[in-house]
């Protein structure tokens, strides 16, 4: 196998340290809230920043221990389907 290939596999995609999908998350959802808050409630905005960094903090920290944090929620959606059983079982069968 070539270099690039085990880099990518072995050194997931980071934003500002972080891993990719939770720190997408936590800029996407506390952005909006960030601004509706000030809108609606004239609320300072150095709160919410502050929350941000925080937030972001913690991803840092939950990403070194584990660097693929992403990609196991990433499965757990995938995964995380119930099957319908073709016959009255105690429990979920993935095969009839």
């Amino acid at each position: 196998m070539r270099e690039p290939i085990l880099k990518a596999v072995a050194n997931p995609p980071k934003i500002l340290w972080g891993p990719f999908l939770p720190v997408l998350l936590n800029f996407g959802l506390q952005f909006p809230f960030m601004f509706i808050f000030i809108g609606t409630f004239n609320m300072n905005p150095l709160i919410f920043i502050m929350l941000i960094v925080l937030g972001h903090i913690a991803i840092v920290l939950v990403g070194a221990k584990e660097p693929h944090i992403g990609n196991m929620i990433q499965a757990f959606g995938m995964a995380n389907k119930t099957s319908t059983n073709l016959y009255p079982t105690k429990g979920n069968k993935f095969a009839p």
